[in-house]
Order: structure tokens, then C-alpha cells, then sequence
């Protein structure tokens, strides 16, 4: 008899579906107690983009599913499932049978399964001692004088892992086949009841092919059974083994939703418990625009000659010590978050580069003092000296700023200095309208982290939140006013009451429109013909794009964040431990790409074209001068320029004391 019970206790099947033990479960070990569901996270149209909980799960009634999906598990777990009492004798016979005879089958009905899996504190599958089967088989009698055999195969069917962290057939069905339990096919459903004795092992994404060997095991056992006519096993059989996608969601989107959980955990609403129903402001299109330009984009920058550094494809398992990045890109009108990379793999490390890094943003700072310098009336053709610069510091330390030319280019305009990155004329901006001042619009644009007050800010050495950065170029497109980024639209409860809203959030006005436009055409020739002309090879010139490139010193941070009629977007490159990321790097070079990919890729930048306000003067000006334009001056020096009203050149101003002596106008 001992031997025989050891043999019996070989023969329990130590499938890969039972949890760890995690939290004491309440109650007995026959108790059918709730299971953990997930809250179900949304895009803005309506599709699914992840969940939130400690178990991916959306519990169903058994009723609501096809026959032939609960009769599958039946076949193949527990063919005497309707017969026995919980325990199955003529099974234990049949494995204590072969395993004396040096064979391997398992025992255990599925009642004891669902007891291990409700109650793996009381009961631990894992755990190969006498005493576990004892109580798990006491329990699973228990549990059948208690409920009926409906009640304990729903529950066995919502509660078991089919792998991923997807537990119930519904998460299986939703995941693997993109659909809702209720409309799994013969062949889906018996390719899911292949998954409860190794998830791992028979998993029909990784492993289509040994999905489809057992799937069809199971079909035939289902025509042994009465389940099915041969035909109908046949017709499933000829059926290939497809899943879906991205694991069912429209956009992989993890970083995105991690965010969604902090918001709404800091607002008390309790969605990691589940139930609950989230709808966000991201849009899966451009989402996937974004991660695939990101992947694309540091995979050609790991490529280039020079690149010494570690790379994604020869990483070690579970480090991220390889270059990184992040995209997010808003919705300028509204401040909604249409799309949030936050690495390049998830699984890798879940850290949230655009809303939990603190980066220096080089030069994409530059166009926040430039914007100050207009609105004290400096106009954008004034002239600028691009020179060698000593400014005195503290204690006597002297600064220097450089070009990452090595490079002076002597005296040019403000336009052109913004257009090709010129440091010391930010630098000799920030000291002319005080470093204070520049400081405030920062804070007006929405920037929260510290902005130290010393010359070196004025080309981007205070770090900030990559997310913060880029909704504070949303008052570029609108005109001086900036967004709040916002991810989340609504959360509805279990019950399908709303519980949390958040509606769109403008900042106050931080700077006048007009302002904000003269900024953004200089940004435009950013794009067009500066240091960010990269983005071109992507995208037309009929579509306007403004931005700003950004680098740090030794190369280390590469930036660039870009605005189009409806859209704003940022990219960064760099390591989690900053160290440069090659020779020669530079935003224009290794960011500006990504974005264009990205826009590229989307439905965005096709609204109609900005034109100037008129409040604003215009004239048209020789590009190297920075004067009026007059006869002899070359059609490709010639450009338009924008003037607050009363900063443009003397000679279009109007004396309206002469205009008077000129006499009647007729």
C-alpha cells in the first residue's frame, strides 16, 4: 500500500498552471471563494490596450460559453468528470497502474485542480508530500457535496492560468485569439484546453505547431467521448493554429498603462482590484507608429559605424544597459496623450523613461529663451554675435560656451542662430533678459522641475521631465497657450457607474500668440533647413513641422521634439546611466529620424496649413543681414519675416504726425 501510494503521488501532475502561493485565501479549502479580476483598459476607440491587476481575469458564466469549449477540458483533464465525487478512483488506479509499470499519467480530477488553485495556501500542488493529497482530496469531495458540477467547472475554467499572466478562458480566449470566449471556434477551444498541463510548453503563439499536435490529441478524445461527431473534429483539425497580434490589444502599450494605474490609484479609485472600466486618450495607430519607429530608429543608430556601445541584440537577459529611448506625443488642442514609449522593452526593465526619467534637454531648451527674447521686443532679425564667450561664475570659475562644430560663425540673426543651434547666442539671450525671467516662462509653460539659474541652463544643463518638455511646446501650435497632459477620459466601476472623469486642463496664457507664432516660425526653419532637416526624408514640405533638435555635452542625451497643426511629439535618446552615446551624436542626426518615421507612419500633420496672424508686421528680409530686402538682394537670401508691432525696422514704421501733413487720403 505505501508503495502504491507513492506511485500515486508521482503520478499528480505538477503543471505549470498553479499559481505560487501569494495572499491567504479566505474560508476552506472547498469554498469556492471570488477570483481576482482585472480591470480592462481602453483606447480612444474603444479598443483594448492592456489591464491592470495581479491576474489578468474576466470571469464568465458558464452558460454563456459553446458546449464543446467546457466538454474540451472535460476530455482531457477529467473525463469521469460527471461521474465521480471529486476523486477519482478509476483514475488513481489507471496511474498507479502505469507508473508501476514505469509510466507517467496523472490523477488528479478537476475539483482537486480548482482546490490548488483557490486555495494554494491550504492545499500546494506543488508541494509532492502525502499529507497535500490528502487534504486536496478531502477538500474536492467536500467542494462536490457543496456545489454542482456546473459550479465547479466554471470556476476551474475562470481560475486557471493559460499562461502570460491571463487567467479564465476568457483572458485566453482575448489574448491569444483576440475574441470573446463565447465566440472560440471547436478547433480555438480545444487549442486553449491544451494549455492547462504546461502553458509554457504548449503555448499556440510561440508554439503553433505543438499546439496543433495536442489540440488534435484532444479533438479525438472529444469524438471518444460523445463530445463531437468525427466530422466535426475533422473540420477542426484542418483548422491552422492562428493567434493574434500584439497579444489581442490594438497597441502594445505597457508604459502607457502603468500610468493609467498610478493615476488612478493617487485618485482612490481601487483599479488594480478590478472590475473596473478604463477609457483612455491614446491612439493605438499612432502608438504603433511610435514603438515601431522607436525599435527601427535605435537599431540603425546601434548599426552606425563608431557605435561602441552595448546593443539590444546582444544584451544580457534582463539588463538594460543598451541604448534606450522614449516617445510621447500629445494632442496639442487638448493635451491628451495619443501615444508613450517608455523603453524598448517592457520586459526588460518597466521603467518609464518619459514620465519618470529627469534628462538634460540640451539645446531643445533653447526655443523657451528665444521665445522670452521676442516678448521683450527683441525681434528675430536682430543681429547676434555667434563668438567665443567668458562669463565669470562663483568663486572666479569662468564659462565657456561651445559649438558642437567647434565652429563661430560671427555675426548672425537670431533667426539664424535658433536655426543652426548656436550656443552662445542663447547663452548671450539668457543674460540679457535675465535667466529669472526665462525661469518664469518656463514655469508658465507647465516645466515643474528645478531650472538652475546659471548661463548653462540657457542651452538646456538643468534637467527635466521628458513629458513636461513636450507639453510645454504645446503652446507652440496653440499659439502661446500649453496643454496638461492628459491620459485618462473616464473609469467606470463594476456596475458601470463612472467614478473618475478628467477633462481637458489649458494652462494659462504663457506667452502672447503672437509670440508664440514668430517662435514657431523660426522652428519651422528648423525642420526646413537647420539642424533638423532629417525629418524631411520622412515627411513632405507640404506638411509644416516646427521643432528643435537637442544634444548634451559628450554627447549623451540626443533629443528632438517636434510640433505639426495637431500634434506635438518628443524623442529621446540616451543610457539609464548616462555615458555618450557615440561619437559625433546629435539630436538632427539619431532623434529627428524617429519622429519623422513616426509622423510618417500616422494620419497627423494633414490639417490646414498655419498662416501668419494680422496683428503681426511682415516684411521681407535679406537672411544674412537681417535688413529690408531691396533690388540687388538674391532671390535664396530672401525670406518673411514676423514683427510684434513695434519692433519691425524703422523704415516700415508710420509716423502718424507726418500722415496727417501728407494730406486727405483720397
Amino acid at each position: 500500500m505505501r508503495r502504491a501510494l507513492h506511485v500515486l503521488l508521482l503520478a499528480a501532475p505538477l503543471t505549470a498552471q498553479q499559481p505560487a502561493p501569494a495572499k491567504p485565501s479566505t474560508g476552506e479549502a472547498w469554498q469556492l471563494t471570488p477570483l481576482a479580476q482585472s480591470s480592462l483598459v481602453y483606447a480612444r476607440d474603444g479598443s483594448l490596450i492592456g489591464e491592470i491587476g495581479s491576474q489578468w481575469r474576466t470571469s464568465v458564466s458558464i452558460r454563456s460559453l459553446p458546449r464543446y469549449l467546457p466538454q474540451a477540458f472535460v476530455a482531457v483533464e477529467d473525463q469521469r468528470f460527471y461521474q465521480h465525487d471529486g476523486v477519482d478512483l478509476v483514475g488513481i488506479a489507471g496511474a498507479v497502474k502505469d507508473n508501476l509499470l514505469g509510466g507517467h499519467r496523472g490523477a488528479s480530477t478537476i475539483t482537486q485542480q480548482l482546490v490548488g488553485n483557490l486555495h494554494p495556501d491550504l492545499v500546494d500542488r506543488r508541494d509532492p508530500g502525502l499529507g497535500r493529497k490528502l487534504r486536496e482530496q478531502r477538500a474536492a469531495r467536500e467542494m462536490e457535496r457543496h456545489y454542482s458540477k456546473e459550479q465547479i467547472l466554471e470556476g476551474y475554467l475562470n481560475a486557471i492560468l493559460f499562461g502570460h499572466n491571463w487567467y479564465g478562458i476568457e483572458a485566453a480566449a482575448r489574448h491569444y485569439f483576440g475574441k470573446n470566449a463565447v465566440h472560440l471556434t471547436l478547433a480555438e477551444a480545444a487549442s486553449l484546453a491544451a494549455l492547462p498541463k504546461g502553458p509554457a510548453l504548449y503555448d499556440p503563439a510561440r508554439f503553433p505547431d505543438r499546439n496543433r499536435a495536442r489540440r488534435d490529441v484532444i479533438l479525438d478524445l472529444m469524438v471518444v467521448q460523445g463530445f463531437v461527431s468525427r466530422p466535426q473534429a475533422q473540420l477542426a483539425k484542418a483548422q491552422p493554429v492562428t493567434t493574434v497580434a500584439t497579444s489581442g490589444v490594438s497597441a502594445s502599450s505597457p508604459w502607457f498603462v502603468d500610468v493609467v494605474r498610478t493615476q488612478l490609484e493617487r485618485a482612490g479609485i481601487p483599479v488594480s482590484q478590478g472590475g473596473y472600466r478604463v477609457t483612455t486618450t491614446l491612439d493605438p495607430l499612432l502608438q504603433r507608429a511610435a514603438t515601431a519607429a522607436l525599435v527601427e530608429g535605435t537599431a540603425a543608430v546601434e548599426a552606425r559605424p563608431g557605435y561602441r556601445n552595448p546593443t539590444y541584440a546582444n544584451h544580457p537577459k534582463g539588463s538594460t544597459d543598451y541604448l534606450q529611448g522614449m516617445v510621447v506625443a500629445m494632442d496639442p488642442a487638448t493635451g491628451d496623450v495619443r501615444a508613450l514609449v517608455g523603453g524598448r522593452n517592457y520586459t526588460d526593465g518597466p521603467f518609464n523613461r518619459a514620465v519618470n526619467a529627469v534628462r538634460q534637454p540640451g539645446s531643445a531648451f533653447k526655443p523657451i529663451v528665444y521665445a522670452r527674447a521676442i516678448l521683450d521686443s527683441i525681434p528675430a532679425n536682430t543681429i547676434v554675435p555667434d563668438t567665443s564667450l567668458e562669463i565669470v561664475m562663483d568663486r572666479g570659475a569662468l564659462y565657456r560656451p561651445r559649438n558642437a562644430d567647434g565652429e563661430f560663425l560671427g555675426n548672425i540673426t537670431l533667426r539664424e542662430a535658433l536655426t543652426r543651434s548656436r550656443n552662445p547666442v542663447a547663452v548671450q539671450l539668457w543674460q540679457r533678459v535675465t535667466g529669472d525671467s526665462v525661469i518664469a516662462l518656463a514655469r508658465r509653460l507647465g516645466i515643474r522641475s528645478y531650472i538652475a539659474p546659471w548661463p548653462s541652463s540657457a542651452i538646456g544643463a538643468s534637467a527635466v521631465q521628458p513629458l513636461d518638455l513636450v507639453a510645454a511646446f504645446t503652446a507652440i501650435p496653440n499659439l502661446g497657450t500649453a496643454a496638461e497632459p492628459r491620459f485618462v477620459v473616464r473609469a467606470d466601476d463594476p456596475s458601470g457607474r463612472t467614478v473618475y472623469s478628467q477633462s481637458v486642463r489649458m494652462l494659462p496664457p504663457a506667452m502672447p500668440a503672437e509670440v508664440a507664432f514668430i517662435v514657431r516660425d523660426v522652428m519651422r526653419d528648423v525642420v526646413d533647413r537647420g539642424t533638423a532637416t532629417a525629418v524631411r526624408r520622412y515627411v513632405p514640405y507640404a506638411v509644416p513641422v516646427a521643432g528643435k533638435t537637442g544634444t548634451t555635452d559628450d554627447n549623451t542625451d540626443v533629443w528632438f521634439i517636434g510640433a505639426t497643426t495637431d500634434l506635438v511629439a518628443g524623442v529621446w535618446l540616451g543610457f539609464d546611466r548616462p555615458r555618450s552615446i557615440m561619437p559625433g551624436a546629435a539630436g538632427g542626426t539619431l532623434a529627428a529620424p524617429i519622429f519623422g518615421q513616426m509622423l510618417a507612419r500616422s494620419a497627423y500633420g494633414r490639417g490646414a496649413p498655419w498662416t501668419p496672424l494680422p496683428t503681426l508686421v511682415t516684411a521681407e528680409l535679406d537672411r544674412t543681414t537681417g535688413k529690408l530686402a531691396d533690388a540687388s538682394t538674391p532671390t535664396d537670401r530672401r525670406y518673411s519675416e514676423y514683427f510684434l508691432a513695434g519692433t519691425e525696422p524703422g523704415a516700415l514704421r508710420v509716423d502718424a504726425r507726418r500722415l496727417f501733413g501728407w494730406g486727405p487720403i483720397p
